[in-house]
């Protein structure tokens, strides 16, 4: 006899994790392609990865997780193996569960680059030519990497210890787009000459930077800011940026971009359309789609 199939489940990790839209994404998407798994947020500290990790691998049925903070690293060095870009990279934020054949072997994967990349075009983003990375972990990582996607030649990356940052160097050199590491005194000065911003800070970290470009009453700008902080929204840099007259892209679009391709990984036997994926996740959060 033959035992019936675990139940799918998915879930996003991360720490904290109560403020993620992700559930409501992806419980969209799974309702409108027909599929049943529940997906969860579970708080999960990065001393508590190795655990939670090897209970996903003894414990059937898991489709995929969403990797978000502090955990991408790390998680990248848990994953069995680790697809392009997050092979270059050394950050996942996307991992697909395979139990069939044995063991479960995991594989790791980064739609954070996509999620930059597809966010941007949307907005009108071609080819950057002066682009600003603000801050150095694994989301600007991504950022690097989408700029790079979309055919940007260089990008300056705004960082408070570049000793820190200096892996990007390495990114950039694999994904053949000059990295240049700017001490954090020099942000101001950068942001106000580029076409790109994308703002990787936590939330609320870049206030005393918008802070200075609000006071600049002969600062304009016809370029384009993606603040991935999308909690709260408007951010303080993104009003400072929109009074300026520059183009505004939520971080929520970056989200729900990359949120597509992981409903993709987590279930390639499900025949899906993007834009029609796209479109149920904008409504179940409010967003509108570009």
């Amino acid at each position: 006899m033959v035992a019936p199939a675990a139940p799918a489940r998915a879930a996003v990790i991360g720490s904290p994790i109560g403020h993620s839209k992700s559930p409501q994404l992806h419980a969209a998407a799974y309702r409108a392609l027909g599929i049943e798994c529940p997906y969860t947020a579970i708080d999960v500290a990065e001393a508590g990865l190795d655990a939670f990790v090897a209970g996903v691998r003894s414990t059937t049925g898991w489709r995929g997780l969403s990797v978000t903070m502090p955990l991408k690293a790390a998680m990248a060095r848990l994953v069995d193996a680790t697809t392009e870009p997050a092979a270059v990279l050394g950050v996942v934020n996307t991992v697909v569960v395979d139990h069939a054949g044995g063991p479960a072997r995991l594989t790791g994967h980064n739609t954070d680059v996509a999620g930059v990349a597809n966010a941007l075009a949307a907005a009108g983003v071609r080819r950057p030519r002066g682009p600003v990375v603000l801050g150095g972990g694994g989301t600007a990582a991504a950022a690097v990497a989408g700029l790079a996607r979309l055919g940007a030649p260089a990008v300056r990356v705004a960082v408070r210890r570049p000793d820190a940052a200096a892996d990007l160097l390495r990114i950039g050199t694999a994904l053949g787009i000059d990295v240049v590491l700017l001490p954090w005194p020099d942000a101001a000065e950068a942001v106000r000459a580029a076409d790109v911003v994308i703002s990787t800070l936590p939330p609320r970290a870049a206030d005393p930077l918008a802070v200075d470009l609000a006071a600049d009453a002969c600062f304009r700008t016809q370029g384009t800011l993606l603040d991935v902080a999308y909690d709260p929204w408007p951010s303080t840099l993104a009003d400072a940026w929109q009074h300026a007259g520059g183009t505004i892209v939520p971080g929520l679009d970056m989200l729900l971009h990359q949120a597509v391709e992981q409903v993709r990984l987590f279930f390639p036997d499900v025949p899906q359309d993007r834009g029609a994926v796209l479109e149920v996740m904008c409504d179940a959060v409010g967003a509108v789609r570009r």
